[in-house]
């Protein structure tokens, strides 16, 4: 069983930036892809951010590429979102997300992930 914990939510004003962190503890069985999603208010459940377990790939929503950056650290089990230039609608609560067995590649749809956090909110002002 895998525990994640994720910090670093807050109230920002637009254009302000913030850095979300993951925190894994508990045991792996393989190499695991890891996720940030979103959910707001009314709304699905999205993939923001996506990474295989070596780092070496990544996926990004169209509405935050070139705007937030996804990275780990798996010596440290820490998973990171840096999220530049904020906007009103980043508004969400945020959940990291861990799928073991994930043979070098990542996912973006939620029900392929198996272990989740309790998530942070991320409020952005106008």
């Amino acid at each position: 069983q895998v525990q994640l914990v994720e910090s670093g939510g807050g109230l920002v004003q637009a254009g302000d930036s913030l850095r979300l962190s993951c925190a894994a503890s508990g045991r792996t069985y393989s190499s695991y892809s890891l996720a940030w999603f979103r959910q707001a208010p009314g709304k699905e459940r999205e993939c923001v951010a996506a990474i295989n377990h070596s780092g070496t790939s990544t996926y990004y929503k169209d509405s935050v590429r070139g705007r937030f950056t996804i990275s780990r650290d798996n010596a440290k089990n820490l998973m990171y979102l840096q999220m530049n230039s904020l906007k009103p609608e980043d508004t969400a609560v945020y959940y990291c997300a861990l799928r073991d067995y994930s043979a070098g590649y990542y996912y973006t749809g939620p029900h392929e992930y198996e272990s989740w956090g309790q998530g942070t909110q991320v409020t952005v002002s106008s």
